[in-house]
């Protein structure tokens, strides 16, 4: 017999990071997330997404609101039809991509579990069950950032992304040669002449992120001196996300790879920024694009475009959007630029069992659905 979605219940919920994080945009202390609890036959599905003033324009009071006004379009369909629940929130409500991504994947959650299968066998099926996890240096002192490089890759992390464009231009630079240096990521070691000078292991991956922090002169001026010493794989959205001219002289510019992420919302804005060469590649997260589904159409489209990928968490997402990051990981033809998982920099999650982490990788979760256990009573704890 069909399964049909029942209530669908918002949860604000404030979670405490375990320290900071420093980026162009403010130094964050506490990540403001949306949860969405849906009740399908015996089953209940779990979606997030985190409020993203600066980029999706939603704050989590109105993320609530949302959800209650596209709950009573929603209860009552078939489960089976996530599509057509996903046309029917675009219809009734223009914007708020994070909302609807976390209604979404908290259907898929759902679905998995009533046909017993993990969500990333609905959206294809796997191609990969361990997942290389992107971590962040972002404390915003260079003395600090070159000790948790120093600490992560000793832990066995391979790939790490720089928060960069909250500091002066020559800090951003130093910085940066700091942490390549004791990463291994060095075009030649003699010319730093610091003691703690690693050795890279094949296939270690460093980038850095502005997040939109620089003018072009400065964003062509960080590239040309970085990449003079080290080796950056890719540098994120340097420059305004609707600047692509500017992005597109900065890329021409540039020894090394730009990716766009804050001028990204939709699959023309991807054509856009490849048609004028304004970037390699792409970042894409779900609560930016609208859900598993979106985000999986433009994996592709990057693939057929020859573009690279980077998905990533918004900061800081807890286990339930931290395993459909990775549910679509496993699924999109390829990665080059990593995943960027945000759960491990909370203070304290919300699942009876955490995600594992080990050697600088994650699991792809195998059980139904999202495969992640919520503890509601840790939910209700957190709830604004």
């Amino acid at each position: 017999m069909p399964v049909t979605i029942g209530r669908i219940e918002p949860i604000a919920v404030h979670l405490p990071l375990a320290q900071p994080l420093k980026r162009a945009t403010g130094t964050t202390t506490t990540a403001d997330n949306l949860l969405v609890r849906v009740e399908a036959g015996a089953v209940v599905g779990w979606g997030e997404a985190a409020a993203a003033p600066a980029m999706t324009g939603e704050l989590l009071p109105g993320m609530v609101d949302a959800v209650r006004f596209v709950a009573p379009l929603l209860e009552g369909r078939s489960l089976d039809d996530i599509e057509g629940a996903v046309a029917c929130m675009a219809q009734a409500l223009y914007g708020n991509p994070g909302v609807k991504a976390a209604i979404e994947v908290a259907l898929y959650d759902a679905l998995g579990k009533v046909r017993g299968q993990p969500v990333h066998a609905l959206l294809g099926g796997g191609r990969r069950d361990s997942i290389p996890v992107l971590r962040y240096i972002a404390s915003g002192d260079t003395d600090t950032d070159i000790a948790d490089a120093a600490r992560l890759r000793a832990d066995g992390c391979v790939a790490f992304k720089l928060k960069v464009g909250a500091r002066q231009l020559r800090e951003d630079i130093e910085r940066t040669r700091a942490v390549c240096a004791v990463l291994g990521k060095t075009r030649t070691t003699a010319e730093l002449g610091r003691s703690e000078v690693g050795r890279a292991a094949p296939g270690v991956l460093v980038c850095a992120d502005a997040n939109q922090g620089w003018t072009e002169a400065n964003a062509i001026e960080y590239v040309r001196a970085v990449a003079a010493t080290s080796q950056l794989d890719f540098l994120e959205q340097p420059v305004h996300g609707d600047d692509l001219a500017a992005m597109a002289r900065v890329a021409a510019a540039s020894p090394i790879a730009i990716g766009c992420d804050e001028g990204l919302r939709s699959a023309r804005d991807l054509r856009d920024h490849q048609a004028i060469g304004a970037a390699a590649g792409a970042s894409l997260k779900l609560g930016k694009l609208g859900g598993l589904l979106a985000a999986q159409r433009m994996a592709l489209l990057c693939d057929s475009l020859g573009m690279k990928v980077n998905l990533a968490c918004k900061i800081a997402e807890a286990g339930v959007g931290t395993a459909a990051l990775l549910h679509l990981a496993a699924a999109i033809p390829s990665l080059q630029w990593g995943v960027a998982l945000t759960s491990t920099y909370l203070r304290d999650d919300i699942l009876v069992q955490p995600l594992q982490y080990a050697n600088g990788h994650v699991q792809v979760p195998r059980g139904p659905g999202l495969g992640v256990e919520v503890d509601e009573a840790r939910v209700r704890a957190f709830a604004a």
